[in-house]
């Protein structure tokens, strides 16, 4: 049983965790401006190269830890959904956020009898193709790094210019904290990061940062989600080819503007749920949309906007259209811990 400090009554069960010591993290969603996929390795994962974007749409974790609670490493996790999200439909043992801390405590040789207790905030919807679930995973990693005294990211280091030779990179996390989040999952290593940037290998590779953009945009995604394992099943029996100079110009971009809007994986999407090429053709059609993409495998379709009133005019139409949506913004957010008010 996790050490708990002390009964308390409270309206909100996230507002036992407005105390001090507790650590407050956001963990962004993303979108893939580029996704190359290519052929199945010997491992059985595929090449890729992405260019993802962080959105400043996000959840919300709070982490309290306990050291020297009785009966090892304990990690203790609840979700709690809002904006009329359905709630989360996963098992403990399966949580990213509870395997990410138990990894990292592999990573570290770590045998100590400690505890922590996480509340997760959600407003990114899952099997949208957004990262939710890879975010929380990393900014887990980013929360017991803090506590552990290892290198990790903080709000304030996000947003650094790739162009910038003052900003350079941003500051990398500690090595045990990169090998779990490789393990964990391709996303999981963006969000580390965040901002913009290029990703190699299976798309846990960290290339180089991109500048990114500050647009609106609007997220649509039909009540059904997408399977990522019948996805990439589908692209196996169908590949649909990278052209050369798509992928050149999308590895070679400094800018995330400069990067063409490309998915490889969508009509793989769009054969699991019909529903998605109707959004998309909708999209195409709404006047301010400057480009529309599927969000990773979906089933979220991302509209960029040319402002933020014609992407909240989108999203109410989307919304009288039966669909879920929600108006965003491209960001320079990434895994990271809240500076305290204190």
């Amino acid at each position: 049983m996790i050490n708990d400090p002390g009964p308390m009554v409270v309206s909100d069960p996230l507002a036992a965790f407005e105390r001090q010591g507790m650590v407050k993290l956001v963990a962004p969603a993303k979108v893939n401006l580029f996704l190359g996929i290519g052929g199945l390795r010997p491992d059985g994962y595929h090449e890729a190269t992405t260019v993802m974007h962080a959105l400043s749409l996000h959840d919300v974790l709070h982490m309290d830890y306990f050291p020297e609670s009785p009966g090892g490493l304990q990690v203790e996790v609840d979700c709690y959904s809002r904006e009329g999200l359905p709630a989360l439909d996963v098992a403990s043992e399966d949580n990213l956020v509870l395997r990410a801390i138990r990894l990292l405590a592999q990573k570290l040789g770590r045998d100590c009898d400690e505890s922590f207790r996480i509340r997760v905030e959600k407003h990114i919807p899952f099997e949208a193709g957004l990262g939710g679930g890879s975010s929380d995973a990393a900014a887990a990693l980013v929360g017991a790094a803090r506590f552990w005294g290892l290198d990790a990211p903080d709000f304030g280091s996000m947003g650094a210019s790739a162009t910038d030779s003052q900003a350079g990179a941003p500051k990398a996390p500690a090595p045990e904290v990169l090998a779990a989040a490789a393990e964990l999952g391709s996303d999981v290593s963006f969000f580390l990061y965040g901002g913009c940037a290029c990703l190699t290998g299976t798309g846990e590779a960290y290339s180089h940062r991109l500048d990114p953009m500050k647009k609106a945009a609007v997220l649509v995604k039909p009540d059904k989600g997408v399977s990522t394992r019948e996805a990439y099943r589908l692209f196996d029996e169908d590949p649909l080819p990278v052209p050369d100079v798509v992928r050149d110009k999308a590895a070679a971009a400094l800018r995330a503007q400069d990067v063409p809007l490309f998915n490889n994986l969508a009509p793989a999407a769009e054969k699991l749920c019909p529903e998605l090429a109707t959004i998309r053709a909708w999209l195409g059609e709404q006047p301010g949309v400057e480009g529309v993409l599927l969000c990773g495998s979906g089933s979220a379709t991302a509209a960029l906007c040319t402002n933020f009133e014609d992407a909240c005019r989108i999203s109410g139409a989307a919304q009288l259209e039966g669909w879920w949506a929600r108006t965003t913004a491209l960001s320079a957010l990434g895994a990271a811990a809240v500076p305290s008010k204190a």
